[in-house]
């Protein structure tokens, strides 16, 4: 029976390619009777064996092999989004170029006034999570600059971060529309913003070269990932949801003994522009959570959902903080010399809604934990032996199908034993190209084997 495998991409050490409905990666000019890791011919699959084969070989080292590289390299530049090695590291610095701008000009912009007559760096519950911010786009930067994988990982955070933090944003602007002074803080604090936005799409639409196109997939979650998946989404809605309601609970003592309890922060109790602001935040974060529960690889999904989790926790760590302080008085139109007449005391506290929101927001970063270390360590579970030698081995991804990258070859080599005849493709054509990310036959180092009971015995013929 003869397996034909063909090598689409070759780095330095590593080289990927497709064989009989598998794709798999081989060591650079070793044998290719077996793989040293495979996973089933499904564009998630692919997706897999992309980001293990990325994740092993420098960006610069990875050339298509045959054909594919003379139209990789005619239609770099066209407007297909691909960007080869050093138009990469360009747009690499570019992009991290945008991001370490807009992180300067928003340390900047935490000492000049905000609004209000007062900085960012005079009020710790304004001032920690405009750090937070800044520090989650450092990330980011840092992570683009050094390319791979990591350029992947570092814009799907940045982006994160960029999409949910606009309506934060937004509802500060608005409430210097409404009529509150503004300074030069919020100034730098918008421009810094856009120029971290900027950076982020820019990075977004980076690749490594030869990737065919497919940067990234979204597909509905299937068998175990199935479960998590819901949860996932429901929580990031629960959250959107609890960020509307009053957090703040404040409770007035009289020296008679009196008390009054009031609310405040209800997103729909302030000027127009200011809920515009917030509704679009709760929007983003609901989108961005659920986009990063479709996102495949799984492990890209976390990093985009971790870009939102970081200015949602950073609001509830804002207002734990503003519990600490002390309530003004003006915040309920009372002087401080009638707070003294009357022998009034004021006492902070959160509502039941915000413990609501926090517990939301935990259940986003498990979730997020899961889907960055879970999905490897079902790999590895069903690759034990295979391929001792081969670094990393046991880390490999694989689509979320429920099924590791062993039991499906094992299952796929019991109908070749059983058939006799090398099984088709799932559309029943088993030489259909049309969704394979490879191209055509004739674009491959193109080798068949002949195949045997023992597959390490297998000779090797090259074919052109």
């Amino acid at each position: 029976m003869l397996d034909r495998v063909r090598i689409g991409y070759r780095g330095a050490e590593y080289e990927i390619g497709r064989g009989s409905n598998y794709y798999g990666l081989w060591k650079a000019g070793a044998s290719r009777t077996q793989p040293l890791e495979w996973w089933p011919e499904t564009s998630e699959g692919w997706s897999a064996a992309w980001t293990r084969f990325t994740g092993l070989e420098a960006p610069d080292t990875i050339a298509p092999v045959g054909r594919q590289a003379g139209r990789v390299s005619a239609g770099a530049g066209a407007g297909d989004g691909q960007v080869p090695g050093a138009v990469s590291g360009t747009g690499r610095a570019v992009s991290a170029g945008l991001l370490a701008l807009g992180v300067i000009m928003g340390v900047v912009g935490l000492f000049p006034d905000y609004f209000g007559g007062s900085s960012l760096a005079q009020l710790p519950p304004n001032l920690i999570p405009h750090v937070l911010y800044l520090a989650g786009w450092t990330a980011g930067a840092v992570l683009i600059l050094l390319g791979g994988t990591r350029l992947r990982i570092g814009a799907l955070l940045a982006t994160g971060m960029s999409v949910v933090t606009f309506g934060l944003f937004f509802a500060d602007a608005g409430t210097v529309i409404a009529g509150t002074a503004g300074g030069a803080g919020l100034v730098l604090g918008l421009l810094g913003w856009l120029a971290c936005a900027a950076g982020s799409v820019l990075a977004l639409r980076l690749q490594p070269a030869a990737t065919g196109g497919r940067w990234a997939t979204l597909s509905r979650p299937r068998g175990p990932a199935f479960g998590p998946a819901v949860l996932l989404i429901l929580a990031g809605l629960g959250a959107a949801v609890a960020f509307a309601p009053a957090w703040d609970s404040f409770t007035l003592r009289s020296a008679a003994g009196q008390t009054q309890s009031l609310t405040a922060g209800n997103a729909f109790s302030n000027p127009g522009v200011v809920i515009a602001g917030d509704v679009a935040l709760m929007v983003a974060l609901a989108a961005v959570v659920i986009a990063a529960a479709l996102w495949r690889p799984v492990r890209h999904g976390a990093a985009l959902l971790a870009g939102a989790i970081i200015p949602m926790a950073a609001q509830a760590i804002s207002a734990l903080v503003q519990v600490g302080e002390p309530a003004s008085p003006a915040q309920f139109g009372i002087s401080s010399s009638e707070v003294s007449q009357l022998g009034l005391t004021i006492s902070s506290g959160l509502t039941p809604v915000f413990w609501i929101y926090c517990a939301f927001v935990v259940v986003l970063a498990v979730s997020c934990a899961w889907m960055l270390f879970t999905p490897h360590d079902a790999a590895a579970s069903g690759l034990g032996g295979l391929a001792p030698d081969y670094p990393g081995a046991g880390a490999s991804a694989h689509p979320g199908d429920g099924t590791s990258a062993a039991e499906w070859h094992v299952a796929r080599a019991d109908e070749l034993d059983m058939a006799g005849v090398r099984p088709e493709s799932d559309d029943g054509n088993p030489d259909d190209d049309d969704d394979d990310e490879f191209g055509t036959d004739d674009e491959f180092d193109s080798y068949e084997e002949l195949d045997s009971d023992d597959r390490s015995e297998s000779s090797l013929n090259r074919n052109g």
